[in-house]
């Protein structure tokens, strides 16, 4: 039997909780307590080469960028291309509420 190893009790109070979060201080000070600053640098940088690469930007480029490695960089194309379309679907929130924000400036 093959279960989906993100699906458990732990995993579901963690998803309730992320979903429980308000504004973008509350997220930072949730992640710090949760998180150590190494990790949440790892998955900042994970993000911002989710978009580097929805950009259509080049790995060596991404690199530079971002100073993941190419493995990161992989791994993170990989889940883009094949995973659960979690990337995706944040990266076009993100740049939605973006535009919607600009537009409500002009």
């Amino acid at each position: 039997m093959n279960e989906n190893p993100i699906k458990s009790e732990q995993t579901a109070l963690l998803l309730r909780a992320l979903l429980a979060l308000e504004t973008p201080e509350e997220a930072a000070a949730f992640l710090e307590d949760l998180c150590t600053i190494p990790e949440i640098k790892s998955l900042a940088q994970r993000l911002a080469v989710a978009s580097r690469l929805r950009a259509g930007d080049r790995y060596q480029d991404i690199a530079t960028l971002t100073g993941a490695s190419t493995a990161t960089i992989s791994r993170v194309n990989r889940a883009l291309t094949y995973g659960a379309d979690g990337y995706r679907r944040v990266l076009e929130r993100l740049e939605a509420s973006e535009t919607e924000k600009r537009e409500g400036e002009e």
